[in-house]
């Protein structure tokens, strides 16, 4: 039967959906822009919780109704009807608590963000590059098959095709909440093209995967930003920008400079730069949270250390493996052509699993 708490637990939640009820029809919140829009996020937030609590309750209040039925009535029909409704709910009751427990745990809150994704050939040279440049398409079969929009911002090519670099930016339905698993080494075993003996080379990419920052998330001082522009360059052969369009951007108190040649206009180049920087700047921050819950959990699922290796790809045994929940995988071919959906809902499911721990579920 349904426990108890975990009704009692969910008042605290229907007390706050009304307060904000009334909140965002406020004029003075309503005036209050920055403080509307997070309020406006809490209520849809807690309109889930609400709504799955109340077919929680529904389904408790039918149970000690058949219950009740069962006790005093002496109608055969009506009994038999009360046992087979008792039956379907001892199924359902359970899957409805599950589902409570899971929107009662504090869901990270760049979930919804869109990201900026980069992508640097690490160790393997000019193997390494072309790792990074499987890993991108890779990501970008994944973003079709989710209806995401990708946009390449800025990229450096390796020798041999692929990329030293690559920074794009994805748009799309809670993004973060599905790339950030991504953030890490990325580890290929593989006989490189150039290879004459057949020896199997490893090579690495490393992966970060940021929530990409609104204006109310971080306010930049004009003052703290040095612009420069530039021609930007095209790949080979093909016709080249000649205007000043291509932007860097140098925070000064931080150091961090980043690049956007993507667009002929040097405006909208600007915009896409100064969200990257946004994003980076804030990146920093949201890194000391990520810290945080590593301390706390075993499997690190989510925390962004670029450093850790997280995967594995193995091309002579057709093998993928995740290192943090010693997943193993033989559909290497399927995964690099962006079928990622089975690793990322295991990894979501082990990283939920540890939030229910630490919410005392």
């Amino acid at each position: 039967m349904s426990d108890n708490s975990l009704l009692e637990k969910l008042e605290t939640f229907y007390i706050r959906f009304r307060e904000i009820g009334q909140l965002i029809t406020d004029p003075e919140v309503i005036q209050d822009m920055n403080r509307f829009v997070k309020l406006n996020k809490e209520y849809r937030d807690l309109e889930q919780i609400v709504e799955a609590g109340d077919e929680l309750k529904r389904a408790v209040s039918s149970y000690d109704e058949a219950r009740e039925i069962l006790n005093t009535e002496t109608d055969k029909e009506l009994k038999e009807m009360a046992e087979m409704e008792i039956e379907e709910l001892d199924a359902k009751i359970p899957e409805l608590e599950s589902k409570v427990k899971m929107l009662l745990v504090p869901a990270d809150p760049e979930d919804s963000k869109n990201v900026i994704l980069e992508i640097r050939a690490g160790t393997g040279g000019d193997e390494a590059s072309l790792f990074a440049g499987d890993l991108f398409r890779m990501y970008t079969k994944f973003c079709e098959s989710k209806r995401w929009k990708i946009e390449i911002t800025n990229y450096s090519e390796g020798t041999s095709g692929g990329y030293k670099e690559i920074v794009a930016n994805i748009t799309g339905d809670g993004v973060y909440g599905i790339m950030k698993y991504e953030s890490g080494v990325h580890r290929v075993q593989r006989v490189p093209a150039t290879e004459t003996q057949g020896r199997v080379h490893t090579s690495a990419a490393t992966v970060a995967v940021l929530p990409e920052a609104e204006e109310v998330d971080v306010v930049l001082n004009p003052a703290d930003i040095r612009k420069d522009t530039y021609c930007s360059s095209g790949p080979g052969g093909q016709s080249v920008n000649t205007t000043y369009s291509a932007i860097r951007l140098t925070h000064i108190p931080t150091g961090i400079v980043v690049t956007c040649q993507d667009e002929k206009s040097q405006l909208k180049n600007l915009a896409k730069a100064m969200t990257e920087l946004r994003s980076r700047i804030y990146a920093i921050e949201h890194q000391k949270y990520l810290d945080e819950i590593a301390t706390k959990r075993k499997t690190m699922v989510s925390t962004g250390d670029r450093s850790a290796k997280i995967r594995t790809y193995n091309y002579p045994q057709g093998r993928v493996t995740d290192h943090r929940i010693n997943l193993t995988l033989y559909n290497l071919a399927a995964v690099m052509d962006g079928e990622l959906g089975e690793i990322i809902e295991k990894l979501q499911i082990e990283e939920n699993t540890e939030k229910l721990k630490e919410s005392g579920f």
